[in-house]
């Protein structure tokens, strides 16, 4: 509880500023996300969860890509959901935004028993205990609900040096690349489909997990 206040504190301290213009400065970098926008196919009525939504701007795109989607949103940090919440002023049907932890949240912290589309981009790289956050986003899918994926890969396809530089740069925002984030997915995925790519010869890695389809009820 302590290590979660700490973090909510740090990132309240570096976004209080910076998410006036975290939109403008991260669309050079953050690559893939609406490359994971598109492929979430969403339906009529599908819940799509984003865990750590920031600024709102990916729920933005979601929401114009499928406007009969009902979407929800959780950050740790107050001041991005200040920002995410200004984008939704004047929605008719803004998405529910709430501050939580993505180490400690349930369907029920939305009263809802499931999500058809969980997303977590840019995310992972910067949630201390992420593997904890991996196990609740499966744990909070639908039957048949799919896990998007999109963050800061190994750059195992580019130059040493740039991997060191960008490395090294990343760190001072708090950002670690989870050099194992397949294997804890692959981990996870026992009874469900993994799609895997690369994005910029491993500049940014995407991943989406599957679960089992919905059994019919006749």
């Amino acid at each position: 509880m302590a290590e979660a206040r700490d973090h909510a504190a740090t990132m309240d301290a570096m976004y209080r500023y910076q998410r006036h213009f975290y939109d403008l400065t991260r669309k050079y970098y953050l690559f893939g996300r609406d490359r994971l926008i598109a492929g979430l196919d969403c339906g009529a009525g599908d819940k799509v969860l984003e865990i750590a939504c920031g600024t709102g701007r990916n729920l933005v795109q979601i929401a114009r890509r499928y406007p009969s989607a009902d979407l929800y949103g959780l950050d740790i940090s107050e001041q991005m959901l200040v920002s995410a919440r200004a984008k939704f002023r004047n929605a008719a049907s803004p998405p529910r935004l709430l501050v939580a932890d993505a180490c400690d949240f349930t369907p029920a912290t939305f009263g809802q028993s499931g999500f058809d589309r969980i997303v977590i981009s840019y995310a992972l790289s910067m949630i201390p205990d992420w593997q904890q956050a991996l196990r609740l986003s499966i744990g909070a899918l639908n039957p048949g609900g799919s896990l998007h994926i999109v963050d800061f890969g190994q750059q195992e396809g580019l130059p040493a040096w740039f991997r060191a530089a960008l490395v090294t740069w990343l760190s001072r925002f708090h950002v670690n690349p989870r050099a194992d984030m397949l294997a804890v997915l692959e981990a996870g995925s026992a009874g469900a489909r993994l799609r895997f790519e690369p994005i910029g010869r491993g500049y940014a890695w995407h991943a989406v997990l599957q679960t089992q389809e919905r059994i019919p009820v006749f």
